[in-house]
């Protein structure tokens, strides 16, 4: 029965004129690249680019997706952007999140001598905000 089915349904289709085909896209397109036309960002666009954001943060969750997004790209951000990130985390009284901005530089960093020297950097901002690292925190 099932073969009278299908022999019929076909039968109809071909009468029909409906004939299905299938097509695969040809070889030139599946390897078309699509390329940006924007000129790359240069260190100092980015540097200034996040710390205008950090400027401009009202809330913790705004704070949390700039830092994701900041720390996400293959570098280590100036510490111009760790210190507004700083400053924004205790405008809006987000002592947890100014303590991860650290946590976040020493993962980011290759050698423990690099951390060292964003924290000396950092350490007026640091002493000015009452900040301290997870490290005087008695953790790590």
């Amino acid at each position: 029965m099932f073969g009278i089915r299908s022999a019929v349904r076909s039968a109809a289709v071909a009468r029909a004129g409906f004939v299905r085909t299938t097509t695969k896209p040809s070889f030139a397109l599946a390897q078309r690249r699509l390329y940006s036309d924007q000129p790359e960002e240069t260190y100092e666009q980015f540097t200034n680019r996040y710390v205008k954001f950090f400027e401009n943060v009202d809330d913790q969750f705004e704070l949390q997706r700039g830092l994701n997004n900041c720390f996400a790209y293959d570098l280590v951000p100036d510490v111009a952007i760790c210190e507004a990130a700083l400053r924004a985390a205790r405008r809006i009284d987000d002592f947890s999140t100014a303590v991860r901005v650290f946590e976040a530089l020493k993962i980011k960093v290759d050698k423990r001598s690099q951390y060292e020297d964003y924290l000396q950097a950092l350490k007026p901002v640091k002493d000015e905000l009452g900040l301290l690292t997870s490290e005087e925190l008695g953790f790590k």
